[in-house]
């Protein structure tokens, strides 16, 4: 270890929150409704890259795995994200759907913790989401196997490179057989305001079945 990090002790590095709560009275009806809301402050806010969230998985024997990714769309049926399906989230999420979502919204003190089950979106909304995206990021989707081990930077720039000649601006680029979208169908969606003391707000939404049907239930965690 340096001096220079020596110098930095993790465990006396804190910040003192004193943000204005989040009370029960103040939910949306359903949560993704009180996504938009928080959504649409924290891109008020200047954050950066307010989209990223961190995406946790796990393989067939339990094994987790995490990482940062972009959402790319959400409704009232889930949250969208783009990947290959060969990288390590696609095969984990093929033997396991079971996924956790983290948007942290660290410099507003907040939050979001979705629970749930990930399903392929379909061909379709696939093509049209990478229609959108700049040349150079469809270049790149097919120039990369994702996580798969590559001999050097050479070696990848040298395939983004081929792709390049072949399939120059605005000529149209074929979306990969092996990549596509997962749609999150949250089960639980938390809610946390950071608080004073320590003593955050954790509301969260849980989906459950009711003598009309099933419904979103909001319960108060304890800090």
């Amino acid at each position: 270890m340096s001096a220079s990090a020596r110098m930095y002790d993790p465990a006396a590095m804190r910040e003192h929150y004193r943000a204005e709560g989040l009370a029960e009275a103040d939910l949306a009806g359903d949560p993704y409704e009180q996504f938009t809301r928080w959504f649409e402050q924290a891109v008020a806010s200047g954050l950066f890259e307010p989209n990223a969230m961190v995406v946790a998985t796990a393989d067939a024997t339990g094994r987790p795995s995490s990482r940062t990714v972009l959402m790319k769309s959400f409704d009232e049926r889930g949250f969208v994200f783009y990947t290959n399906y060969g990288s390590r989230k696609g095969r984990e999420l093929t033997e396991n759907p079971q996924v956790s979502l983290l948007f942290p919204w660290h410099p507003i003190a907040r939050q979001v913790i979705v629970l749930g089950t990930a399903q392929r979106t379909g061909r379709d909304e696939t093509a049209a989401y990478f229609r959108t995206r700049p040349h150079g990021s469809q270049l790149g989707a097919w120039a990369s196997a994702q996580s798969s081990v590559v001999g050097s930077r050479a070696e990848l720039d040298r395939s983004y490179a081929e792709l390049a000649d072949r399939y120059p601006p605005g000529e149209q680029v074929p979306v990969p057989p092996e990549w596509g979208g997962f749609r999150v169908v949250p089960e639980t969606v938390e809610f946390w305001q950071g608080r004073e003391n320590r003593l955050h707000d954790r509301l969260r939404y849980v989906w459950v079945p009711s003598a009309e049907g099933e419904q979103w239930k909001v319960e108060r965690l304890s800090p």
